[in-house]
């Protein structure tokens, strides 16, 4: 096993000691630092990224060739740490009692230490390891104006407000999927410079708010849909996905379920679960999100955009697109319109 030691006090600092414990290379671009590491150690790429209050984010896209424990050491640097997984399994484990806990593809993980306390992750040999990781400095995150702890459950309160690392903390979250799309959004940002950096952050903080909001429903003992497996629910985020790529299409609940092979009433279960919708809100849904923005970028009139996205009704689709945005289409319209100088 390669045994990895982190004393850093900072998380750029993390980059440069996986370098100096199994080499690479370090390169930055437009405030992004990336390891990236081609050896007989491992292949692949850990990323830096630095934003103010103390928050930043750290992205693996990494396989080991050889088991490797990242033994990550509590020194006055000693953010809780929001992590999700998106691709094969790992192990995390607290050096007090040398427990260790799997975290499985899409599972997430918060956790935090007392200071000289340890954490170790630890990467089986030949995986593909990919994992984001939210830092959050908890001292520097509570001077920011808008972050409003207090309304935190008890147990997550007490972890924010802990900035003098009194006690170890730990989470083991259960299956995400949605969390997956926030991370994937990342990867899809083309822009440069500082818009890239804001974008990124966006995503950031809806991810730590997705972290947030798992932990409360576990904390309110909301269970999961029992009726599905992870391999079924996803199907249902494949389901959402194509239907989010071709909106006009003549969705029903009968075609859906035959097309994936699970039960109508697994269909329903697996929607509400993903998306908070039934499959036909969630079709209604992403319909009004379609032509909403449909209206903002082309030159399509309303009654071109009502066919183009499978409805077939325009005063079906003015009345329920003003009840879900206050607004007539029509007015809509000319909110956002734009004349172009001539």
């Amino acid at each position: 096993m390669q045994h990895i030691k982190i004393n850093a006090d900072t998380s750029a600092e993390i980059l440069t000691e996986i370098k100096d414990a199994i080499g690479g290379t370090i390169q930055e671009t437009w405030g992004e630092h990336k390891l990236i590491i081609n050896n007989l150690v491992a292949k692949g790429y850990v990323k830096f990224i630095p934003f103010d209050y103390g928050v930043s984010l750290l992205h693996y896209d990494i396989k080991f060739f050889e088991e490797v424990e990242l033994e990550i050491k509590a020194t006055e640097f000693n953010p809780i740490r929001f992590i999700y997984n998106l691709q094969d399994g790992f192990k995390h484990m607290f050096g007090v009692d040398n427990s260790t806990k799997n975290i499985e593809q899409f599972q997430s993980v918060i956790f935090t230490n007392k200071t000289n306390g340890s954490n170790s992750l630890i990467f089986p040999k030949d995986s593909k390891i990919e994992i984001n990781i939210i830092h959050i400095v908890r001292a520097k995150f509570l001077k920011k104006r808008t972050s409003n702890i207090a309304s935190l459950n008890d147990k997550l309160y007490e972890v924010f407000v802990d900035t003098d690392h009194e006690h170890r903390f730990f989470h083991h979250g259960r299956l995400n999927l949605k969390m997956a799309d926030f991370v994937n959004a990342i990867k899809k940002i083309k822009s440069k410079g500082m818009l890239r950096l804001l974008k990124i952050e966006a995503k950031v903080y809806e991810i730590l708010t997705l972290h947030i909001q798992q932990h409360n429903l576990v904390n309110q003992g909301v269970p999961l849909p029992t009726s599905l497996i992870k391999r079924e629910l996803k199907i249902v985020r494949q389901l959402g996905k194509k239907i989010t790529e071709n909106p006009a299409k003549n969705y029903s609940l009968n075609q859906l379920s035959k097309a994936s092979g699970l039960s109508q009433v697994k269909l329903q279960d697996g929607f509400k679960f993903l998306f908070n919708r039934t499959v036909t809100e969630y079709i209604r849904h992403i319909r009004l999100e379609t032509s909403r923005e449909l209206i903002k970028t082309t030159d399509l009139n309303i009654s071109q955009i009502v066919y183009s996205i499978g409805f077939t009704s325009r005063s079906y689709f003015s009345k329920i697109f003003k009840e879900k945005y206050g607004v007539t289409p029509y007015e809509y319209k000319k909110q956002v319109y734009i004349p172009v100088a001539v």
